[in-house]
């Protein structure tokens, strides 16, 4: 079954809020969204998030192109293929364009086979997936009420950003474990500090026994978050340190993580996401999946992966609270913040043209920068 045909659209969904992080705000999620038609007549449909102008351009330019007559079932081959397009020099320019073809392969790869996704990679090991209640503000009332939100929408798991400032840092931790008593704690730094002011901040936030701290520093500082990992009680997590398999292997060998956040987006595929979880899991390290506000297509491929790795044994991140809306009539149900497994063929949703053409935009708005504060711009380190 080979590709014949591929459309993309670039949408843009509005939040119900605007979210708070240390780099910036948020005031939707970019996606791009591409359709492709084989030679069988079965359609595959794929997703990716486009925080910057490379990704739509990479992927008309070169993924698109590349992709006319290609096998849906060679998933690898395809991504080397365009790696070996020039971008081995720029992997982390090509990783999101390659995700969405890569995805709509699988899809129409499920469909052919009449099986849903988990059962092509190894079956099913999980029966239902669990995500993490995923918090932006910087505001302490805030932050509480929303805590106690997710807790009556029977969420188990919380993710906190911090970040933003060394006093806030704590005062948010010490919110967080107010309200939600015992359960998990998660708290994201997105590289905000430096090694020292790392060390300082780990100490004074151990009280509040964080099931983790992530990207503590800079993404490209593997040894000095090697170094954390070797001194501190509390157990630190790479997320954009963790791109690429490449990445992943190197945060492996220097002991560098106690869990790694991977994202099919940001490792280039379904596939490279599989094979990174498996160099996790041969030295005892948990994954989870980094969130940047999925639709339908992604969040059943979030899902499919969490139900078949054994490892991804802790809730995956997930921001669908703050969507105003989707790009399907169907989209993975979430009940007690846990994920139900699609069980359709493929990915198991589909997806209404008519809502893509609604939320189709032309560029990208609103990734980083807070137009609130026009002279900020977010530095790392921060403090």
């Amino acid at each position: 079954m080979r590709i014949t045909k591929v459309d993309h659209w670039l949408v843009r969904m509005p939040f119900t809020e605007d979210i708070l992080w240390g780099s910036g705000r948020r005031i939707g999620t970019t996606r791009l969204i591409c359709r492709i038609e084989t030679d069988t007549g079965i359609i595959g449909w794929g997703e990716t998030i486009s925080l910057i102008a490379n990704v739509p351009a990479v992927f008309a330019d070169i993924v698109a192109p590349l992709a006319i007559g290609y096998p849906v079932a060679d998933a690898e081959r395809f991504h080397r293929h365009v790696l070996g397009a020039g971008f081995y020099h720029h992997k982390r320019a090509a990783v999101m364009a390659i995700c969405a073809m890569e995805m709509a392969m699988w899809d129409a790869l499920g469909k052919q086979a009449g099986l849903p996704l988990y059962a092509l990679w190894g079956g099913r090991w999980r029966q239902d997936v669990e995500a993490a209640a995923y918090l932006f503000t910087n505001d302490p009332q805030g932050l509480s009420e929303r805590l106690k939100r997710f807790l009556d929408l029977g969420y188990t798991t919380f993710k906190v950003k911090i970040g933003f400032d060394e006093k806030s840092d704590i005062t948010l931790a010490e919110t967080a474990r107010r309200v939600i008593g015992d359960h998990p704690l998660r708290l994201d730094v997105n590289g905000a500090w430096n090694p020292a002011t790392a060390k300082r901040q780990l100490e004074k936030l151990k009280a509040f026994d964080p099931a983790y701290v992530e990207q503590p520093l800079e993404l490209d500082d593997v040894a000095g978050h090697a170094a954390l990992v070797a001194r501190s009680a509390v157990p630190i997590a790479l997320d954009e340190s963790a791109y690429t398999l490449c990445d992943v292997g190197n945060i492996v060998r220097a002991n560098a993580a106690d869990v790694v956040l991977l994202d099919p987006h940001e490792a280039g595929g379904l596939w490279q996401t599989i094979k990174a979880a498996a160099i996790c899991e041969s030295v005892g390290i948990p994954v989870t999946l980094h969130s940047g506000a999925e639709l339908a297509l992604s969040q059943s491929a979030y899902i499919h992966l969490a139900a078949s790795l054994p490892n991804m044994s802790i809730a995956i991140d997930t921001e669908r609270a703050y969507l105003g809306g989707d790009i399907s009539p169907n989209p993975p149900a979430l009940k007690n913040g846990r994920f139900q497994v699609p069980e359709g063929p493929g990915l198991g949703v589909e997806v209404d043209v008519g809502e893509l053409e609604k939320y189709r935009v032309t560029g990208i708005a609103g990734a980083y920068l807070d137009t609130e504060r026009r002279d900020w711009f977010p530095v790392k380190p921060a403090y």
